[in-house]
């Protein structure tokens, strides 16, 4: 071995020492990161359990969250009602026994124009307070006053038209030979006053709002015309599912001040089966409600008539101090002009599944009320009419007996 080569050797010698410790300390590098990779692996799988479990955890707790929200929603709920049920049904009480005051009231100074006009008014605005307690206890559950005998078709709608504020620009056209059964009388003429409130809440004063009542197929239809603004698709949609209820309706869900009309009309619509739509647009310009009652809630007995001997006494009584009475009652409303009538083939008649005469599809007329001023009436006049209207709708409000949940 020469000079040359030992430092040589020696440099490979040290040169592999090196790159054995290198490798050595990788090695050993690598074991450590291994061994740590599988550390975070573990906390990892161990983490994603914790994340699951707490996942888990926090949606029963949600669910319960909800549950016990909802519960303690449906227990206000019901609590709210159960107070407001009973609070009107104290007002219901006392608006009962103040009309009985009213009554008497009239038939022992109906003699005298003036303080029967004055007596008719007090009559008016207690049936309209009638009506919202009515409103207010049927979203609460209770159930409304209910007849004994049927009512004419034309009399519900009279009777409705006597319990809103603005009754005077209500117009009745038309008239079937059908009554309304005793059970549903009081119901429908509740829902149409709540369709003639918003009819004349929502359409310019003086406009004229109309009832048509036309025969169909399946029933009857009371059609309520009015010449408002209409309503937007969303309010349709809102209408609809009130009219058409799915679940109890939510007092609290109302808006303040709460809008109780259609509210009322779908769970008296939805409890006794007939249905009410306000998606057409009226002749005017404005909304089309529909009440249509199936054959089921018809009747073709005839009702027998109101008592008014005392009434008819106290005009009678009247009638020296008037300059020209008329030989019959003066009616509300000047005459509207009907359509005339188109002529029935004879023959059998068909008869429903319930024994009613079917009835033909008629084609809808409207009749637009003249807009020629009317003439200025005197107080005599006007307690004669007011006092006519009145005996017209007692016959469609005129309850003799309560009933709710037990007697259904």
């Amino acid at each position: 071995m020469t000079f040359a080569q030992g430092p040589l050797l020696w440099a490979l010698v040290v040169v592999a020492l090196i790159a054995v410790g290198a490798v050595l300390r990788a090695r050993k590098t690598n074991i450590g990161l291994r061994r740590q990779n599988s550390e975070l692996h573990q906390q990892r799988d161990m983490l994603q359990r914790q994340r699951d479990e707490l996942h888990v955890a926090h949606t029963g707790l949600t669910h319960q969250h909800s549950t016990e929200l909802a519960d303690v929603r449906r227990d206000a709920e019901e609590e709210t009602k159960a107070v407001l049920k009973a609070a009107v049904r104290t007002l219901q009480g006392l608006a009962d026994e103040q009309q009985v005051v009213i009554e008497n009231a009239q038939q022992k100074y109906g003699d005298d124009p003036g303080m029967l006009a004055d007596l008719m008014a007090v009559d008016h605005a207690n049936s309209q307070f009638g009506r919202r307690a009515q409103g207010i206890a049927v979203l609460c559950g209770g159930w409304l006053g209910r007849r004994e005998t049927v009512a004419s078709v034309f009399d519900v709608a009279r009777s409705a038209q006597g319990r809103i504020r603005q009754f005077d620009r209500v117009r009745i056209n038309g008239q079937v030979n059908f009554s309304v059964v005793s059970k549903a009388v009081e119901p429908v003429a509740v829902v149409l006053a709540e369709l003639l409130a918003n009819a004349t809440n929502y359409s310019a004063p003086g406009t004229p709002v109309e009832i048509n009542i036309q025969a169909v197929p399946t029933g009857v239809c009371l059609i309520v015309d009015d010449a408002g603004l209409g309503m937007g698709q969303e309010e349709k949609d809102r209408a609809a599912a009130l009219l058409a209820p799915q679940a109890a309706i939510s007092v609290s869900s109302l808006g303040i001040p709460p809008q109780f009309g259609f509210a009322v009309s779908g769970v008296l619509a939805a409890r006794y089966g007939f249905r009410v739509s306000v998606d057409s647009v009226s002749p005017y310009g404005g909304v089309r409600a529909v009440v249509l009652l199936p054959d089921e809630l018809l009747t073709g007995d005839v009702p027998s008539p109101p008592p008014v001997a005392a009434y008819h006494e106290a005009e009678v009584a009247a009638l020296p101090r008037r300059q020209a009475p008329a030989p019959s009652p003066t009616p509300l409303f000047p005459p509207v002009a009907q359509p005339i009538a188109a002529p029935q083939p004879t023959g059998p008649v068909a008869t429903t599944a319930g024994g009613l005469p079917k009835r033909r599809r008629k084609s809808p007329v409207s009749v637009v009320p003249s807009t020629e001023p009317e003439p200025v009436r005197s107080n005599e006049e006007t307690a004669s009419r007011l006092g006519a209207f009145q005996r017209g709708t007692r016959s469609g409000r005129d309850m003799t007996t309560m009933e709710g949940p037990e007697f259904q």
